[in-house]
């Protein structure tokens, strides 16, 4: 009897199932993702299609703003359609981990702060963005969130940018694939991601009024090309236009960019949202944009009722209108929010934190080790940690990405400290040191030696504590944060003198740098070891120690050059630097073009401190037997030998220095390879035929001139170990 209930319950359920998609087939999962957006869209009115089209910010940040009815309390929000099934779009800041606004979901929402972008671009290690994105995505589904407002892929054109830190370095091969790799790993779990902030977002000063000036060429083989292969690699179902305006244009009006390159060109299937406050007109539809975000802060609710009068009155076609709803639904569709929306859950925290602290040791490079010190050899030194907060934890990047309520438990709470500054981003510019004491780490494995702790406020005492020990351990950061460039290449506090005062007084003085960007030293060769940590995240401290005592071989290697000083650089002083607030800037990248970071230091013929793809190891490796075939395009193998007598982690990498007789430089491959002492491994790097071309403006695409390439292998931009040549043919491949 139970049985024969069961069966006549079944076909009951299925009877009203197959209801529920007769009358609306765009539930029927077995379809592909654009038929069930088409049907979708055949249901929706006008008014449905313009509701997804704006959405509010879901947290109080200015007087007068509420948080919607429905919203979690988050970056963003666009109120779903109970009508026909169409989930609210939960948006949420989160380059480094999920960011809790003003703490609007309250203290008790915690999340885990990854590392900088900087720091994953120096790992690597395409498999490292993946999971890093993979675990926030993971702690978006159980905090209910949907859309992750991540993939940060600009080109550092300026080490003083303040938000340098939140994208993956100078390369365009290298912050593609890294930033693709990290968007991949978030959608991986039913989670949308946007790639950001599109384009040529190269400078913080004077966001809302500054002008990317460049050529289309030079855009392309640059910036746009990070774009490109992240877009390829990532697959994002949005992409976030930037503040700044390109050649005269806002980004988020700019058709050139939206309509022709993205959407024309890419053949891009995604939807374009702006970045908050970032939209200027309703004509900002027509050029391309499909989402007003975060509308409270633009002048006015541009794509809500303006649009719909615009649409009535036949100055924006229909046609526009369904595809940028089609396209917003179909990105709903294909990732997941329709079919698996998040559900709130427990958080297994100690996993996620293990997650960072891999990026976090990755991503640590060895910038200098004069006289051999490190690794440190456990309880055979009275060691000084003097500065930086090392007792509290390590300092993060400030501004919207920063993650200002990192989960904790035990003596150590996360530590705030303010920049300060006035108008609406200065809530948001501080220095959250994450609770990962490096003073503890380092504790922990000195075992019976005797570590002490020096705030390093006065470098007095500072260099009396170093005087007293055999290593002395300076700590010192410069803090980073959205909204504005730092003004030098200097470290502020008078951190410099610490360093001097500490170096005088002891040899043996090793410096951890905690920043974001490249710094002046002036006091390089006063010291015995430099180690660049960059903000590191939930676990810093702890790989920070692991580091320094060889727990860890070190193996990150700069995703950006590192300059003597601003005066290497195409633009010495920032551009807009001591003029009136909010006038128009020019910012010339007409100066170096495509030819960013490392390409303009070998342009110039210029020595930087420290090249791009540098850092040094515990190990030593050494490359041989390098084969180069041509045709399409250049694929190259060699030999990697860990020569050493430790395990340790290499990143050969392969340049393009001559093409068909003109001079050049340019990354085309890289490979992070694991070798044990005396193991030897067989490296092979296939070059996207794009790094071997020019950009032709007038025949619109990519143009390989035949001839010879040469290549050449090495552990940086300047360091050639080996060499050799190949003809490639000609070609032309779509733009």
């Amino acid at each position: 009897m139970m049985k024969r209930l069961s069966r006549v319950a079944l076909m009951l359920a299925a009877t009203i199932v197959g209801g529920a998609i007769a009358a609306q087939p765009w539930r029927n999962t077995k379809l592909p993702s654009d038929d069930r957006a088409r049907l979708l869209l055949d249901a929706m009115t006008l008014d449905e299609k313009i509701a997804l089209f704006h959405g509010p910010m879901a947290v109080p940040w200015i007087p007068g703003m509420v948080v919607p009815e429905g919203a979690i309390g988050s970056a963003g929000y666009v109120p779903g359609n109970d009508r026909l099934g169409i989930p609210a779009l939960q948006e949420t800041d989160a380059s480094l981990g999920i960011a809790n606004p003003m703490l609007i979901r309250g203290p008790g929402d915690m999340s885990t702060p990854l590392p900088s972008s900087m720091a994953l671009a120096a790992t690597f290690d395409p498999a490292i963005a993946f999971a890093g994105g993979a675990m926030i995505a993971s702690e978006a589904r159980a905090k209910g969130l949907n859309v992750l407002l991540a993939g940060g892929v600009n080109l550092t054109r300026d080490p003083r940018g303040g938000r340098n830190f939140e994208y993956v370095g100078e390369d365009p091969l290298l912050a593609g694939i890294m930033a693709g790799e990290s968007i991949r790993g978030i959608q991986s779990l039913g989670i949308l991601s946007t790639v950001k902030h599109f384009a040529l977002n190269g400078q913080e000063h004077e966001r809302m009024t500054a002008d990317s000036v460049i050529g289309e060429a030079a855009a392309r083989e640059s910036d746009l090309l990070a774009f490109e292969i992240a877009i390829e690699r990532g697959q994002p179902g949005s992409v976030m236009c930037s503040y700044n305006l390109v050649n005269g244009i806002y980004g988020c009006q700019n058709d050139w960019t939206l309509n022709q390159v993205l959407k024309r060109d890419w053949g891009y299937r995604g939807f374009v949202m702006s970045d908050w406050g970032a939209v200027h007109t309703v004509d900002a539809f027509v050029a391309g944009l499909d989402q007003q975000s975060g509308e409270q802060l633009d002048k006015q609710i541009w794509f809500g009722q303006p649009l719909k009068e615009a649409v009535t009155a036949g100055t924006v076609p229909q046609a526009r209108v369904d595809d940028a709803a089609l396209r917003i639904l179909r990105a709903m569709f294909a990732h997941g929010l329709v079919d698996n929306p998040p559900v709130k859950a427990p958080i297994d925290f100690a996993a996620h934190a293990k997650v960072a602290q891999d990026e976090a040791e990755g991503g640590i490079v060895l910038l200098d080790n004069r006289k051999g010190l490190l690794p440190l050899v456990a309880g055979a030194k009275r060691i000084a940690v003097i500065g930086g907060h090392a007792e509290s934890g390590v300092p993060s990047g400030g501004g919207s990405s920063q993650v200002a309520n990192p989960y904790h438990q035990g003596p150590i709470a996360p530590r705030m400290v303010p920049i300060g500054g006035e108008g609406m981003m200065a809530l948001m510019q501080n220095v959250v040191f994450d609770p990962s004491s490096p003073l503890m780490a380092i504790r922990a494995r000195a075992k019976t030696a005797p570590v002490s702790f020096d705030t390093g406020i006065y470098p007095e005492t500072a260099a009396a504590a170093a005087k007293q020990a055999d290593v002395a351990i300076v700590f010192v950061y410069q803090p980073s944060t959205e909204g504005d460039d730092v003004p030098s290449m200097a470290l502020p506090f008078g951190q410099d003198a610490l360093i001097e005062a500490v170096a005088a007084a002891n040899p043996n003085t090793i410096v951890v740098l905690e920043t974001g960007n490249p710094v002046r030293m002036p006091w390089a060769g006063k010291v015995a070891g430099v180690v660049q940590a960059w903000y590191s995240g939930a676990k810093g401290g702890e790989a920070i120690a692991r580091i320094l005592f060889g727990e860890v071989n070190p193996s990150g290697r700069l995703p950006i050059s590192w300059p003597v000083d601003e005066s290497q650089l195409p633009r010495p002083t920032i551009p807009g630097w001591g003029g009136p607030a909010g006038a128009p800037v020019k910012v010339d990248y007409t100066i170096e073009g495509s030819d960013v970071g490392y390409r303009w230091f070998a342009r110039q013929n210029i020595k930087p401190l420290y090249p791009f793809g540098y850092g040094l190891s515990y190990t030593s490796f050494r490359y041989a037997n390098l084969a180069v075939k041509g045709g399409k395009t250049i694929v190259a193998s060699f030999d990697v030998t860990n020569s050493g007598a430790i395990a340790g982690k290499d990143v050969p990498q392969v340049y393009l220095t001559i093409a068909a007789g003109r001079k050049m430089r340019r990354l085309i491959g890289f490979e992070k390879v694991a070798l044990a002492p005396g193991e030897t491994r067989r490296v092979t790097v296939t070059a996207d035929p794009r790094l071997l071309a020019s950009f032709d403006t007038a025949q619109h695409g990519w143009r390989i001139t035949p001839g010879s390439y040469r290549i050449g292998v090495g552990p940086d931009a300047e360091s050639e170990i080996l060499w050799g040549a190949a003809n490639i043919a000609s070609a032309r491949l779509k733009p």
